[in-house]
């Protein structure tokens, strides 16, 4: 049986730097924008959070909302 991995859009980076091999920057760096849409769709939750599975279920909701970002932007859907 082989198992299939569906692979997630990060989106790229969020914030990229451009290369300068001179000070050792890479080009790829940084958050993700799927971690930077998730970051913004959970400060939106507040920090009244009761117990941890809320906050579980808070941050889980949060990357699925960053995920129908990056699919809208991309002009599709989930």
């Amino acid at each position: 049986m082989s198992e299939t991995t569906k692979t997630i859009d990060d989106g790229g980076y969020a914030f990229p730097i451009p290369a300068d091999d001179k000070a050792g920057w890479h080009a790829e760096s940084g958050m993700t924008l799927r971690d930077w849409f998730a970051g913004q769709a959970l400060s939106s939750v507040g920090s009244s959070w009761s117990d941890e599975e809320t906050r579980v279920e808070f941050a889980r909701r949060s990357y699925l909302m960053a995920d129908a970002m990056i699919a809208a932007r991309k002009g599709g859907s989930l």
